[in-house]
């Protein structure tokens, strides 16, 4: 069964990313925008490698946070599907733009039962919906569910990232509470077109989709706000442009600043109402969240932060419903 009904009720099956990603071999200024510290003249070094090949103990790092992870996952009962690896050919074809295969929340997402993939803004993103869709043979198909996939976006240049035309729809940006949908829009990842497209496609199964613009230096929606169960969230209010949305105004709030939000501090992930993932550096947002009742497991995920996603970025659930 395929099924989301928001973001904290228990979660039963996950896809759960693996890690995988090769520098551009053409470098260019916003190709690697999105990571935390980016470092120009080690990406010029390393340009056309696999970050395995480059860092091979930060690769085994890497994997073994994920592995963790899965094995938290599973102690409470959530079946774990894991994307297989890029081809050589996959590689090869995006090499020049670098490839990804490490964040499974965006290239797809999940709403009630419609599977929509999306539409990647960064090149070396766009193709990381390939390997994914092994499992949507297996999981998808066959079951009676609404599988569709956003328009191609338009061609542009490599000027600034907020002026491409789109649509762009990403999965980090999109969060659920029932039949309230809510997109981010920073001018980084998805924009107003992805987002007129999601509420056009979703508007007749009875959701409302709610744009909120976000800060400049936000990369989706989930990195300024987490939903930790009904009533209860982790927020940067000095994220939201326009305030925090009117349906979460009487909600209780943790409350962390921009630098703590670029640290992914809100991408936690609830595995259900009662219980929340996230790294030991945010020991006191957990402290916080056990003060409402709320069990927090950690996870070292230092490495997986550097590449500017966390818990939620990792993941893209299949099921979770009450």
């Amino acid at each position: 069964m395929v099924y989301v009904e928001n973001e904290f009720a228990p979660l039963q099956k996950v896809i759960l990313a693996v890690s995988e990603f090769g520098f551009p071999k053409a470098v260019r200024a916003d190709d690697l925008r999105f990571l935390p510290d980016t470092n120009t003249e080690s990406d010029v070094t390393n340009a056309g490698k696999d970050f395995a090949e480059v860092y091979p103990e930060q690769q085994k790092a890497w994997d073994l946070e994920r592995s963790n992870f899965a094995a938290v996952l599973e102690k409470y009962g959530v079946e774990v599907l894991r994307p297989r690896l890029l081809t050589n050919l996959e590689k090869e074809v995006g090499a020049d733009d670098g490839y990804a295969n490490f964040f499974v929340r965006d290239p797809f997402f999940t709403v009630g039962n419609a599977v929509i993939e999306g539409s990647l803004r960064f090149l070396q993103r766009t193709n990381e919906i390939l390997p994914i869709r092994d499992i949507f043979e297996q999981q998808v198909y066959p079951d009676d569910c609404l599988y569709v996939a956003a328009p191609k976006p338009a061609i542009h240049d490599h000027g600034d990232l907020s002026r491409w035309h789109g649509p762009f729809i990403e999965g980090g940006d999109v969060l659920v509470l029932g039949k309230q949908v809510f997109v981010g829009n920073s001018g980084l990842a998805s924009n107003s077109l992805g987002i007129r497209w999601l509420s056009k496609l979703l508007k007749s199964y009875g959701y409302q989709v709610e744009e909120i613009r976000l800060h400049p230096d936000i990369l989706h929606l989930d990195c300024a706000l987490g939903l930790i169960r009904e009533g209860l969230m982790v927020v940067c209010e000095d994220a939201f442009l326009d305030g925090i949305p009117e349906h979460l105004k009487q909600w209780d709030k943790i409350n962390v600043t921009l630098s703590e939000a670029g640290q992914l501090a809100t991408n936690g992930l609830p595995i259900n109402p009662n219980v929340y993932v996230t790294d030991p550096v945010f020991k006191p947002i957990g402290d916080k969240l056990s003060l409402y009742g709320i069990h927090v497991e950690y996870v070292d995920f230092q490495i997986s932060r550097s590449f500017g996603g966390s818990f939620r970025c990792s993941t893209q659930p299949l099921l979770r419903r009450f």
